[in-house]
């Protein structure tokens, strides 16, 4: 593909996907969703696409929802002020948890419905913007039922994993791949609160999907000038504040691990590692972040867009022709 292909794949209205050409009723749906690996631009492009179609930004990026870490989290309102708007614009779910605060995918869900609503009763599109998967497939499919949680179990499950991680792994069955400290918290306190694994109650009929008919826009630039634009990207989140807010995430408790960028200032500013190695593991780490990302784009997301570069005006144009 070369740097001006954007392809539709309008598998939910053919089953078949076909070079730019649609007729004006088949992207009339009530919302959409942009993703795409890190620094792929997404944010701006979905910043353009709202302006032209009174569009609300509502976050699917589980880290860009805590406020105090904008800039490590390469959040919309890095060096701006909180708001809610940017030129006009509205934008939710960012910034809206202080670092002492979790939430689980179900919570998220209910804040993502009120805003959608919200949005759609204000006669405003939709538009969620953001790289995590797990709440991508929360927003289209749904959840499954899940137990209530003691707040004593809850607890319990977070100081198992603050303590050993690996030790509170074991308890968990050798299919759970998932590495998140949060992640791993949450399967420890379903088990502890009903003697149940995780997955026989994610393996129950889903429900409560908000929006299963948005359109889905995948930004997904080549992967060699990802690793540039990450590697610029870093020095941009320096100057922002990113090593004060780094200060905040140690001061605050929050589970470093969460924030690729976080893990490696912090371990910076506790002397576990030089400035040149603390810079040099946050472009690893987030070169290898962008390839988890991809690999769940390709099998978990099916995208009716798939825009191959870094999206510019004229593909704003062409998807709202």
């Amino acid at each position: 593909m070369n740097n001006s292909t954007i392809i539709l794949n309008f598998s939910i209205f053919y089953l078949h996907r076909t070079k730019f050409g649609y007729n004006q009723t088949e992207m009339k749906e009530r919302a959409y969703i942009i993703t795409g690996p890190t620094a792929s631009g997404k944010s701006s492009f979905a910043h353009i696409l709202a302006s032209k179609i009174n569009g609300t930004i509502i976050n699917c990026d589980s880290v860009q929802m805590y406020r105090g870490i904008e800039s490590i989290a390469a959040s919309p309102f890095a060096e701006r002020d909180l708001s809610d708007d940017i030129d006009g614009i509205p934008y939710r779910l960012f910034s809206i948890l202080p670092l002492t605060e979790q939430i689980s995918v179900a919570d998220y869900l209910n804040l993502a419905r009120r805003e959608y609503e919200v949005a759609v009763q204000g006669g405003r599109t939709p538009i969620f913007v953001g790289g995590t998967g797990y709440y991508i497939n929360a927003l289209v499919n749904g959840i499954s039922p899940m137990p209530d949680i003691s707040d004593e179990n809850r607890e319990r499950a977070r100081t198992m994993v603050a303590n050993d991680i690996n030790a509170a792994r074991a308890m968990l069955p050798p299919e759970f791949s998932a590495t998140d400290p949060q992640r791993i918290a949450r399967a420890i306190e379903v088990f502890l609160q009903t003697g149940r694994h995780l997955s026989e109650f994610q393996n129950l009929p889903r429900t409560g999907a908000v929006i299963p008919n948005a359109v889905r826009i995948l930004i997904n630039p080549d992967s060699n000038l990802l690793r540039e634009r990450i590697a610029a990207r870093i020095p941009e989140m320096l100057s922002g504040g990113a090593l004060t807010e780094a200060g905040a995430v140690i001061d605050s408790n929050w589970d470093e691990r969460r924030a690729i960028g976080a893990a490696q200032l912090c371990a910076y500013l506790r002397g576990e590692k030089s400035y040149e190695e603390c810079i040099s593991d946050w472009i690893n780490k987030t070169n290898q972040y962008a390839k988890r990302q991809r690999t769940w784009f390709r099998t978990q997301y099916n995208p009716n867009i798939i825009i191959d570069h870094i999206p510019t005006d004229t593909d704003v144009k062409k998807i709202i022709k």
